[in-house]
C-alpha cells in the first residue's frame, strides 16, 4: 500500500503492438476510478517513470502489475522478472502476455532468418554494406546498446508464475472493468484463473446454426456471405467453434470468422490442435484427395490454426536449425512451460 492506503498498480508493455495500453483508457471514465482507487507507480507509456523507480520498490511493493506483451528480448524478461518480484499479482493481460500472439508467429522462423529477410533480403532494404543490429556498439558519444533478440518468442509464463490471465487482442473494456472491480472488492478467483467467460465464441455469436459440410473455403473478399447463417457453414473459416468467448462475437458481426484471440477455452491445452480437429471433423470429403483439395483452399493453415497461440503451444516454435551439430541456444530454450508437469 501506498502512505495515502491506496494499493499501487504498475502497467508495462513488453513484445506486443501497443493495442492493450489502448485498451485500458478504452473503459472511459472509469480510468478516472481507476486513478481514484491506486496509486500508480509504473506506467511508462503514459507517464515519466524510469526502470529505477521501480528497482526503488521493495519486493512485494505493487500489489497488481498488468504486464502485456510477449517476451522477445532480453530487456523484456528482465522486466518481467523484475515486475514479477516487485508485486504481490501478476496479470497476463492480452494475447501477447497469455499466449504469444502475432509476435508469437516469429516461432516459425528464427533469429537468423528474420535478421537475413529484414536487414538484407526484403525488396524496401537498401544496406548495401550489410550492417545488423548490435547488442553493444562503439560512437564517440559513448557506448549504445540494444537488447538481445532471442530465436524464441515467449508467453509471460514461461518466464515468470502468473497469477491470472485477461485475454483478448486486446481485452475487451468490461473484463478490464471487471478485474479491476474485483482487486478492489477482493474477490479475484483463484489464482491460476482466465478472468471472462467459459464458453466458446460460438455461444456468444446470434448467427443461425446447422450441420456443417464444408467442401471449400473461401477468402473474405471472395463471397458475400449471408448476415443470418454461420460464417463456417457458408466456407469462410472462423476459429469460434475453438476460442473462448468474451468479445461479444464482434468479428463474426462484421461477417469476418473469428480468428482466436482470447484462447482455448478452459481445459484445453492446445487452442490449435483443438481448433484443427473441429475442423476436420465438418470437412466433407471422403478420400485423402478429397480432403487434400479442400484444404487446399485454406491458406496459409498453420498461420490461421496457430495465428494467437503457437508460442504457448505444444508446438511451442519450428526446430531450431543445426549449428555444427548442436540446436542454437539462449536461456529456457529447452523449457515449453514454467510447470514442471508440462515441461516433461
Amino acid at each position: 500500500m501506498a502512505e495515502n492506503g491506496k494499493p499501487k498498480l504498475a502497467l508495462y508493455w513488453a513484445a506486443s503492438c501497443g493495442g492493450c495500453e489502448i485498451s485500458v483508457l478504452a473503459i472511459h471514465e472509469k480510468i478516472l476510478d481507476v486513478a481514484e482507487a491506486f496509486d500508480i507507480v509504473f506506467w511508462p507509456c503514459v507517464l515519466d517513470f524510469k526502470v529505477k523507480d521501480v528497482e526503488a520498490l521493495a519486493d512485494n511493493e505493487i500489489d497488481v502489475c498488468l504486464f502485456n506483451g510477449a517476451i522477445r528480448t532480453d530487456e523484456n524478461e528482465h522486466m518481467a522478472h523484475l515486475l514479477r518480484r516487485k508485486s504481490k499479482v501478476m496479470v497476463a493481460y492480452g494475447s501477447c502476455a497469455m499466449e504469444g500472439c502475432i509476435p508469437g508467429l516469429a516461432n516459425f522462423a528464427d533469429r537468423e532468418q528474420m535478421m537475413q529477410f529484414i536487414y538484407h533480403d526484403s525488396p524496401s532494404t537498401a544496406n548495401p554494406d550489410g550492417i545488423e543490429p548490435q547488442t553493444r556498439t562503439e560512437v564517440p558519444e559513448g557506448e549504445l546498446e540494444l537488447p538481445a533478440f532471442w530465436n524464441t518468442v515467449r508467453t509471460l509464463d514461461q518466464v515468470v508464475p502468473v497469477d491470472y490471465y485477461l485475454p483478448g487482442c486486446p481485452p475487451e473494456a468490461k473484463w478490464t472493468i471487471a478485474a479491476v472491480e474485483a482487486i478492489l472488492k477482493n474477490e479475484l478467483p483463484p489464482p491460476g484463473s482466465v478472468i471472462g467467460m467459459d464458453v466458446s465464441v460460438c455461444d456468444e455469436c446470434p448467427r443461425e446454426r446447422h450441420e456443417k459440410k464444408i467442401k471449400r473455403f473461401y477468402r473474405p473478399q471472395e463471397i458475400e456471405p449471408d448476415p443470418n447463417l454461420c460464417l463456417l457453414e457458408q466456407g469462410l473459416f472462423c476459429a469460434g467453434i475453438a476460442t473462448r468467448a468474451g468479445c461479444g462475437a464482434l468479428c463474426p458481426g462484421v461477417n469476418m470468422g473469428c480468428r482466436g484471440c482470447y484462447g482455448p477455452v478452459e481445459g484445453v491445452r492446445d487452442g490449435g490442435a483443438r481448433l484443427i480437429s473441429a475442423i476436420a471433423s465438418v470437412i466433407d470429403a471422403d478420400t485423402p484427395e478429397e480432403i487434400d483439395a479442400v484444404l487446399d483452399t485454406l491458406p496459409d493453415p498453420a498461420g490461421y490454426f496457430y495465428r494467437f497461440g503457437l508460442a504457448h503451444s505444444l508446438l511451442h516454435r519450428t526446430r531450431l536449425a543445426q549449428a555444427n551439430g548442436h540446436k542454437v541456444a539462449e536461456p529456457f530454450e529447452e523449457i515449453p512451460h514454467l510447470d514442471p508437469k508440462l515441461a516433461e
